[in-house]
């Protein structure tokens, strides 16, 4: 018997199977083979077709179902890019490109909501400014798309979609509205208040519920299409961090995720609604939250990571791997001789405000430096990014003691992570799971397949440890602190302008 995890990020379509009997991973495959494209019409819009997120996890299927027949699938869970907006029309098509996470153009209607609402509304409430999420972004498209609106049936998230194209029936999860700010945490129940202020027809916003636990069934559509069987449950849905944070077992006050893909999060995990201010970190739903036991997941976001180490290998070392970029770096002392790149080039970025810097490079010597330090400058970048926002979060009351994270992305690198880890002074623990898996593993939960978490999590194995390493720590402090002052001169330049 198996489970089928399905991810649906903005790179990549990966499809697992976990084989219950054991608990490791019967057969993956991500798709395609390049990077997904996103298609960005003007400067900061991010849009991508939800039918090619389909028709990848279809293949994906299909692809794997040559050596695990999908007969043997006995429920399935979904996670997905968190804040995307599709609309589909009362047939059930989609209407237009998925506005998805790192798409700005909603930031000035999210500005003026939160002022039209009231900060401290916001704060107790929803505990996060309307910015640049869902929500905005359907508000978006009231704005300046009104036929189309009007023809809205139905507004979803990318993991709302694709449970509707498996099932036919569509709903979201509470969590899934808190991302969208449409909870409301100190009622407990759908933010209406919200979608009134942004004229939303509440018919539009799919019933919720529990993103742990049987949601709907697949159809026979799915199963002449699919061949997993009619009635086979979908029974977890999680956006990505929320997801991330279940599959290494973060799940109680206190402990911490981090992942490091197109985007790098840290994700903390607290019994009590904790707010920013000025919202630079976000709180929604965790996956395993109920009003009887609390659990609330404060989100740290930078969108310009993995994807800035992405784009330097393609401009810098198009024809090396990723091992040997991180052989190349080591060759360069920390702090990259100088060499400063801010990461922030992937659409407006939360924990600035909400402010859209774009990447910088500074500090380069054309008679000194080379591309092992702008490749080495890169990985820094990244995890400076992660050590500012983590100083954030410390204001929220989450410090860092043990970070957890698969191992993957980013967090193949040694260099990064021992960046990070000796920065941040907490200690990485690396496990063997990811999105996928981990979805598989929550629709077992999910479905009653496994009775508890000890059993769901028995399978999962520590891989590394990596330690702050003393040596490192005043090199990349004074690094770091010329790191900050190239952002903050930044930002005084954008304020200015």
């Amino acid at each position: 018997m198996k489970t089928l995890g399905i991810d649906i990020g903005s790179s990549s379509i990966k499809v697992s199977l976990l084989d219950l009997a054991t608990g490791e991973c019967a057969a993956s495959i991500a798709l395609p083979s390049t990077e997904m494209p996103i298609d960005s019409p003007r400067t900061g819009w991010a849009e991508q077709d939800p039918r090619m997120w389909w028709n990848y996890v279809c293949e994906g299927i299909h692809t794997l179902s040559a050596s695990c027949p999908m007969s043997e699938v006995a429920a399935i869970g979904i996670t997905y890019q968190m804040h995307g907006l599709v609309c589909l029309d009362a047939a059930g098509e989609p209407l237009r490109k998925s506005i998805i996470w790192c798409d700005s153009r909603a930031v000035e209607i999210g500005a003026a909501a939160h002022a039209a609402l009231g900060h401290e509304r916001c704060l107790t409430h929803t505990l996060n400014s309307p910015g640049n999420f869902t929500a905005s972004k359907f508000a978006w498209v009231k704005a300046n798309e009104p036929e189309l609106f009007a023809r809205t049936a139905h507004f979803m998230l990318p993991g709302d979609y694709i449970a509707y194209r498996l099932s036919g029936q569509i709903h979201t999860s509470s969590s899934g509205l808190s991302e969208q700010i449409l909870w409301d945490f100190k009622e407990n129940k759908r933010a209406d208040f919200v979608a009134d202020y942004f004229g939303i027809p509440l018919d539009t916003i799919p019933d919720d519920l529990p993103s742990i636990g049987v949601q709907s069934h697949t159809n026979e559509a799915t199963e002449r299409l699919l061949g997993i069987p009619a009635g086979t449950p979908i029974s977890y849905r999680a956006g990505d961090q929320p997801n991330n944070a279940f599959s290494l077992n973060v799940m109680e006050s206190g402990e911490i995720a981090a992942t490091g893909g197109t985007s790098g999060v840290i994700y903390g995990v607290t019994d009590t609604p904790k707010a920013d201010p000025l919202f630079r970190v976000n709180t929604f739903l965790h996956v395993n939250h109920t009003a009887a036991a609390p659990r609330y997941g404060v989100l740290l976001c930078i969108n310009g990571t993995g994807i800035l180490n992405a784009w330097i290998r393609r401009i810098a070392a198009r024809e090396m791997s990723y091992d040997q970029i991180n052989a190349l770096c080591e060759t360069v002392p920390a702090g990259s001789e100088g060499v400063v790149m801010l990461p922030f080039g992937n659409g407006a970025e939360r924990m600035l405000e909400n402010r859209f810097t774009g990447a910088t490079i500074a500090g380069l010597d054309l008679n000194r430096h080379t591309t092992a330090h702008l490749l080495r400058a890169a990985q820094e970048g990244i995890a400076f990014a992660f050590r500012y926002g983590i100083d954030i979060m410390k204001e929220t009351g989450l410090a860092p003691q043990v970070i957890r994270a698969g191992k993957a992305n980013l967090f193949l690198s040694p260099l990064f992570r021992q960046t990070l880890a000796t920065l941040t002074g907490a200690r990485i623990e690396l496990y063997n799971t990811d999105g996928a898996l981990g979805a598989a593993r929550g629709a077992a939960l999910g479905a009653g397949l496994y009775a508890n978490r000890d059993e769901a999590f028995a399978s999962l194995r520590k891989l590394e440890t990596i330690d702050p390493d003393p040596a490192q720590r005043e090199a990349l402090e004074n690094a770091y602190q010329q790191w900050k002052l190239q952002l903050e001169s930044q930002l005084e330049l954008q304020n200015k302008q």
